[in-house]
Order: C-alpha cells, then structure tokens, then sequence
C-alpha cells in the first residue's frame, strides 16, 4: 500500500472513531462526559455565541423569544447534520485509500466520497462494487453506524422532550403562584393571604426534587438548558430563582414554617446553579443581585400581608449571605441564556430605584446634579391615600411634586396643600 494511501486510511478511521466517540458520549452515556476530543460541544459552544449575538440585537418581546427558542432544535438537526458529514468524509477517505479494492476504482476523492455516502445511507446503486475484504468491511460499517446514528438521534429526541415537559409542568405551575415573570415575594404574598402557609414545606420538597431533576438531566444533555418554554415571560431559571428567593426571604427576612424544608432547597439550588455554571463555563463570583431598597420594599410587602418580620439590618445581613450563594450563578445563567428579565434576576437595572441621599448612604456614586432628564417617564398619578396630616389641616386640593427615582431630581410629588398663596 501507498504511503499516500495509508495516510489516508489512518485519517479517515480516525476520523470515523471520532464522530462515533462523540454519539456515544453525546446520547448513549446518561451522565456528564469530559468535552476532550468532542465535536458536538465545540459546535454547540460556538454556535450559540453566534445565535446569542443576533438575538442580542433584537428588540425584546414575542420575536426574539421565537428566534431564541428555535437555537435548540435547529442545534439538534444540524449536529445530525454534522455528524453525517464527518462519516462520510471519514469513510471516504478510507474508501480511497482502499480503492484497488472497489470495481471500477474510486481513483478520485470525488467517487470515494459518493461510494461512503451511498453506503452510509444504504441506498447501494451498484455502480461502485467492494471487492476486496477490507473495501466490504469498510462499506458494511458504513451503513450500521449511518442508521445507527439515526436511531440515536430520534431517541435522544424522546428523551429530551420527555425531560423539557417534566420541566416545564412546574414552571407553569408556578405562573399562578408567583407571577409571571415570577417573583419570590409574589409567592409568599400568595401563599399567605389565600391561607395556605402549611402548604410550603410540600412546595419546597417539590422544588428541591425539582432541583435535582434538572442538575442531573441537564448536565447529561448539554443541549436541555437551551429548550425555552413555550409561555411568554417564563423561563426555568427565573422560575428556580424565584423559588430560591421565596426560600431564602422565608430563611432570613420573615418569621414563617418550612424552615427545614426551604434551607434543604436552598441547598440544592445552590448546587444545581453552582455546577450548571461550571458546565456552561461560566465565571462569576459571589454577587448578592439585590439592592437594599428592593429588599426594603419586599421586607414591607410581606409585612402587609401577615408575616412577623425580622430587625431590619441583621435580616439585610442574613440576606445578603443567603443569595450571595446562588445569586451570582443565577445571573450569569440568566445572562448566558438571555431569558426574560425578572425580579432580582437577569439583565434588568440596579440601582434605579436610589435617589441620592440612598446612593450616598449606601456608598454608591451619586446621581448626576444636572436637572432631571426622564420628563417623558412621568406617568398620571391618582390620589390613593390621605396624604401628610400637617397638610391636610390647612390645604384643599392636591399638587404634584414628584422625585424622579433615576437621577434624585424632585420634579414633583403628590400631596394636599393651601390655595392660599404661600411663600416659596
């Protein structure tokens, strides 16, 4: 034999060992598999950065969703596609090298190429014949390891969707209990004013189960976190946040059952979060994802409510250790996926909320001094409360002054004054 024709002999049967490596790690092997000598992960990795940076250049709303949503199925078809290709270059190059062995001789790459192809996909025109043993071993295998691929593919298919619709019930289920997006404060809110407190260690034991679920499936299947659910403004990683959040305020911020329950689903969450991150290659370091108004605001809304809640600056401590454990994960997985923006999760602004006395309470730069630019932000207001005492003994008709809460300007807000003139 030729050395030319061992080269390639040796090429295309490394090759084909290649290809079928990676549809065994990629759909036979249940479990998390090293990425070393893989195609599939590489395309996937790269093929995503590509997507992701369109979608990034879309307007938020129903087309981007559409458009981000299709990445996982079309991932799938062309990585089928991918796979394809590779053995029929592998064989191909076999074929070739081996051509002494074909009547009439595959003597271009061109006729090698289409014999591993036709041989691949068991179709045998009978215009090119093996003759020799290794041409008919190489030709056999060609068309086992082409339907086999096939028949892979189409059962990683069932099990994907089996594994996104056991997902994707309890993230509906949650839609009307936590909102949509949903929010962590939404759900206590809901579970306390309809009575059902007691149910929270089974929502919690549901969720961790949940949890674990999703850690194990997708880290066996890389391509499972990218399936995006099918309902607008949902998403699993706003949904798990958003559980996490419901835990770790009932932990550290209110006074309430399912203790035991809720930190055993921190735990979890905190794992899963943690190694999904490790998988996807994600760098991100310990990162609260909440400023103290927002924890101030949820603080009261679930006073409102019912709950006895904690001294307000050991509780912000208890809080701020609590999430740093999975909120920095939580928002780079957000990010990574592009998901809609929720509650303390995603790409939404923090900060907005700080006028300037909060900002430099809180260390924060300041609010630019310049007069306020977000005029055309301004919304009506209604009346809907009594308004300052001290006014209301002395005025008879309500004003606007409001505080702009992105730049600290007062613009106007709203309160009872005198039609008397008044001194300014």
């Amino acid at each position: 034999m030729a050395p030319v024709a061992l080269v390639e002999l040796l090429a295309g049967a490394a090759l084909v060992a290649l290809v079928l490596y990676d549809v065994f790690q990629s759909v036979v092997v249940p479990r998390y598999t090293t990425r070393a000598l893989r195609l599939a992960p590489a395309f996937l990795d790269g093929f995503w950065d590509c997507w992701r940076w369109l979608g990034r250049r879309m307007k938020p709303g129903e087309q981007r969703e559409d458009f981000l949503g299709a990445f996982a199925p079309l991932s799938i078809l062309l990585t089928l596609i991918l796979w394809t290709l590779a053995l029929i270059l592998g064989y191909g190059l076999v074929l070739h090298g081996l051509q002494d062995q074909v009547r009439p001789p595959v003597s271009d790459p061109a006729s090698a190429l289409y014999l591993a192809a036709v041989s691949l996909f068991t179709i045998g025109y009978g215009d090119f014949v093996p003759v020799g043993l290794a041409a008919r071993i190489t030709a056999l295998a060609a068309g086992a390891s082409g339907l086999a691929v096939v028949a892979l593919v189409l059962s990683l298919l069932f099990n994907l969707h089996a594994s996104f619709q056991r997902r994707e019930v309890q993230v509906l289920v949650l839609e009307g209990r936590a909102g949509t997006p949903p929010s962590g404060v939404t759900l206590l809110e809901t579970y306390a004013s309809l009575g059902m407190l007691s149910d929270l260690p089974g929502l919690f034991a549901t969720w961790e189960t949940w949890a674990a679920e999703v850690l194990e499936s997708h880290r066996a299947y890389p391509i499972l976190p990218f399936f995006r659910s099918s309902h607008e403004g949902q998403s699993w990683v706003s949904a798990l946040g958003a559980i996490l959040d419901a835990a770790t305020l009932l932990l550290t911020t209110v006074e309430g059952p399912a203790r035991g329950p809720a930190e055993m689903l921190h735990r979890m969450g905190v794992h899963t979060l943690a190694d999904l991150n490790v998988w996807c290659g994600l760098k991100c370091g310990p990162e609260v994802g909440v400023e103290r108004a927002d924890w101030e605001a949820a603080r009261q809304r679930l006073a409102s409510v019912g709950f006895q809640v904690r001294d307000s600056e050991e509780a912000w401590r208890s809080f701020r250790r609590a999430r740093s454990d999975y909120g920095g994960p939580l928002n780079s997985m957000a990010r990574h996926l592009l998901i809609p923006p929720a509650a303390w999760i995603g790409d939404r602004p923090l900060g907005h909320h700080l006028t300037r006395p909060q900002a430099e309470a809180e260390g924060r730069p300041a609010p630019a001094p310049a007069g306020c630019t977000h005029l055309d932000q301004i919304q009506k207001v209604t009346p809907g409360a009594r308004g300052c005492e001290e006014c209301l003994r002395t005025g008879d008709r309500w004003v606007h002054l409001r505080l702009c809460l992105v730049c600290g300007r007062a613009t106007s807000t709203l309160l009872r004054t005198s039609t008397r003139p008044a001194t300014r």
